[in-house]
């Protein structure tokens, strides 16, 4: 086999297993929620251009618009692009179509990385950098998450590309110009802490020297005006206000300190924990050294791991901290890690040590590859709520008799794990826009009869105060809940049960199973589970070890009086 159909094949790993990733775990955690609900508005309400303020107000962001504003930069973008996609494919299919349209992005993102390694480090060194980067399990599992990061991700990852040295003089200045830009725009409109970012890699590029100020200033100053004109005016528009989104995040979370709000982690956690955890396989975190002491590579990993590394240190005095807060970092250490394993690998016949210093590195990519599949595969038990709206339509889908609007209400946990208002299609038509569940929209939804379709009316009320309230619950068809006693009024039905992952456990032979949700069906991944676990015990003689599971959501069906008999409305 050719060298050239090796590389080929290796191109397409990154973005098969990004799709693939979207496949296994195809719901959404709460971090995701703006831009997934954002993208969701843009494609069934559009950009009005009359009556601006009560057309806007049906957007999600205006009853549920989190800590800060963020930018609509993204979901604009994802929504024209996957807008014809849709089309084709049905609107039930429209969540998996625009996080595979921001997948791919960054997909190609790293492609263009890779083509840089190769052609400054030569191609063997670009082929250990897509073997140990798609081992990786975070930035492929999140690469298609609508995280305000994950947009920042491609961009960065592309300033990287063009920073690498070339040959050519002549082209060097117009890259660098380039990766300045695209560090701006990804500070400016999606993550302010890139700026921190641009921040080392320019006094990087002056110490060597690579650059000079005067060669810097004109592109920041270019870029940031651009970025500028794209997100004040957009955002503006979508927020009905004056409004720059990531200058509003920047004092939210470092002037005000509020971030801290949401925990406060050691001043070493992205060293100890987050970076180990990143880069998975403990040769790429190992190698970074002999990366940088080694004459053939030093000038190339200086560039790559130097600004990373005191990007990550400076940030550490955040005291608020996420893995996915560094993410960026993630390519550049993972490249100056391939070089180290080229280099190992090219000298596998040199000497008996030499041979299982190669073999340990082909080990530890192969056992990295097992570990991602797990930890996806636990990943995806971590989203009930996703799992229960999609049983929900399902039924309702199944049922000849419903009523074309089916109300239901999504508790704060659903809400969290998965819901978003992408899983309310069902059946492959657009839905019509409408407004918040009031009797008002359940009317004219009923008007268009079953040939219509069903729409899901989907309330996501927290307030306390209203949920106490009796009369609050009897407008719905359905609720998914974590605490069944919550529900104050009517008479309900539990239909179905959701297991999500409670832990590990290990159950000996003579032990018997637990029945995790009592009597209630158990649906969707905690099933495959159970069943699994049957089997397993089966073939072992009693014993198990593996996820626990354990209910987090259920699916409750309103009981309504029907002549003096009590009907479970289906």
């Amino acid at each position: 086999m050719s060298f050239k159909v090796i590389d080929n094949a290796l191109k397409l790993l990154i973005p098969t297993l990004i799709l693939l990733h979207s496949v296994v775990a195809p719901y959404t955690k709460v971090e995701e929620s703006f831009n997934i609900q954002a993208t969701h508005d843009v494609l069934v309400y559009g950009m009005p251009t009359t009556d601006i303020a009560r057309k806007l107000s049906n957007y999600d962001h205006f009853s549920f618009p989190g800590a800060v504003p963020r930018t609509f930069i993204g979901p604009v973008l994802l929504g024209g692009l996957s807008q014809p996609i849709i089309a084709l494919v049905g609107f039930d299919r429209a969540q998996f179509t625009v996080r595979a349209i921001l997948g791919l992005f960054n997909a190609f993102s790293l492609l263009v990385f890779t083509n840089s390694i190769a052609r400054v480090c030569g191609s063997g060194t670009a082929r250990w950098y897509m073997l140990l980067q798609a081992s990786q399990f975070h930035v492929i599992f999140y690469a298609s998450r609508t995280l305000p990061n994950m947009f920042a991700f491609g961009l960065t990852t592309l300033a990287f590309a063009y920073l690498l040295p070339g040959n050519n003089r002549k082209q060097t200045l117009p890259r660098q110009r380039v990766a300045i830009s695209m560090f701006v725009f990804a500070a400016v409109i999606f993550r302010s802490e890139v700026a921190l970012l641009l921040i080392t890699n320019i006094l990087y590029l002056l110490l060597i020297p690579a650059t000079s100020l005067e060669r810097v200033i004109r592109p920041f100053a270019v870029a940031f005006v651009v970025a500028l004109a794209l997100s004040v005016p957009i955002d503006s528009y979508f927020w009905q206000k004056p409004l720059w989104p990531e200058l509003w995040g920047f004092y939210y979370n470092a002037v005000l300190g509020s971030s801290s709000n949401w925990g406060v982690s050691p001043w070493h956690y992205y060293f100890s924990s987050a970076l180990p955890r990143l880069l998975l396989n403990p040769f790429t975190l190992v190698a970074v050294v002999p990366a940088l002491r080694h004459p053939s590579s030093a000038a190339v990993a200086g560039r790559l791991v130097i600004p990373s590394l005191l990007f990550v240190a400076i940030y550490s005095l955040q005291p608020h901290k996420e893995a996915r807060f560094i993410f960026y970092v993630v390519p550049p250490l993972t490249a100056a890690a391939a070089l180290v394993a080229n280099r190992v690998w090219n000298r596998r016949a040199k000497s008996f040590v030499s041979r299982v210093l190669a073999l340990s590195l082909a080990a530890s990519v192969i056992a990295s590859f097992v570990a991602s599949t797990g930890m996806l595969a636990v990943s995806a038990l971590n989203y009930p709520g996703g799992e229960a709206l999609a049983h929900l339509r399902g039924l309702v889908a199944a049922d000849t008799q419903s009523s074309p609007a089916v109300s239901v209400h999504a508790d704060v946990l659903a809400c969290m794990t998965g819901v978003t208002l992408f899983g309310t299609a069902v059946g492959p038509g657009m839905p019509s826009p409408r407004g918040a569940l009031s009797e008002k929209n359940l009317v004219e939804q009923q008007r268009g009869g079953r040939a219509a379709g069903v729409s899901l009316l989907l309330d996501k009320t927290e307030d306390g105060l209203t949920l106490d309230k009796k009369e609050f619950w009897t407008q719905f068809d359905y609720v998914l809940m974590e605490d069944r006693e919550k529900v104050k009024g009517g008479r309900w039905e539990t239909v179905a049960a959701v297991l999500g992952y409670g832990g590990v456990e290990v159950e000996r032979p003579g032990a018997g199973g637990t029945k995790e949700a009592g009597d209630v069906e158990v649906v969707g991944h905690g099933k495959t589970v159970r069943d699994v676990k049957g089997m397993v015990r089966k073939v072992t003689g009693g014993w198990w070890a593996g996820p626990r599971m354990v209910p987090k959501i259920y699916v409750l069906r309103r009981v309504k009086e029907v002549k003096g008999m009590r009907e479970a409305e289906a």
